[in-house]
């Protein structure tokens, strides 16, 4: 009998779609650990409309997140593009309904790691990482970076820093993901990943 896979969760909001790049790549990078399987999950955008509503499915790209994710993954990437050197306000919304999930101790001890895209080179990359790193300590998860073993971070000059993986989309989007991001973003699901398989065999 073969048990299930683990299951990573891979969290995002994205506007354009570069953000969704790179969960794409992180999960390919999860997918390629022996065990473990990438969750693609996303939140929807808020309106300052109070009656405005989400349809229930978004028209493309991964299904809308539910608590139940959370309770159920092993791991979780978490990502959003930089809003003046903050996470995207539909990321933050989430978060703020998880006090649940913070009482209770869901996501403790599990780990976790961020990743970001940018519309300029020096956007806010960092500061929008270690924001996003916040929620995930407070719910007492193991926040991991991309270590200096990854040669690609000191030759990188459009994404990738030591808190997380990163893209330049620049100004209109339309930048494609570098090679040296693309690497970075696969080896840190494939680093989430391997770090999730081996703290459940323990």
């Amino acid at each position: 009998m073969t048990s299930r896979p683990l299951a990573i969760l891979v969290l995002y909001y994205s506007r354009h779609g570069a953000t969704r790049r790179l969960a794409e790549l992180i999960g390919q990078g999860i997918d390629a650990v022996e065990g473990c399987e990438a969750r693609l999950r996303t939140v929807p955008a808020i309106s300052t409309v109070a009656e405005a509503t989400a349809p229930a499915v978004p028209a493309e790209g991964a299904p809308y997140v539910e608590l139940a994710d959370l309770a159920e993954c092993a791991g979780l990437a978490l990502g959003s593009p930089t809003r003046f050197g903050n996470m995207a306000a539909p990321m933050k919304y989430f978060w703020d309904g998880t006090t649940a999930h913070w009482l209770s101790g869901t996501l403790a001890g599990k780990p976790a790691c961020v990743f970001t895209s940018t519309g300029s080179l020096h956007g806010g990359q960092e500061t929008t990482l270690l924001s996003m790193m916040l929620p995930l300590l407070h719910h007492g998860m193991l926040v991991m970076g991309l270590p200096y073993t990854q040669p690609e971070l000191m030759t990188t000059t459009s994404g990738g820093t030591p808190y997380g993986a990163s893209h330049w989309s620049g100004v209109g989007g339309d930048q494609p993901v570098s090679t040296e991001s693309r690497l970075l973003a696969i080896a840190q699901g494939r680093r989430l990943a391997d770090t999730a398989r081996r703290l459940r065999q323990a």
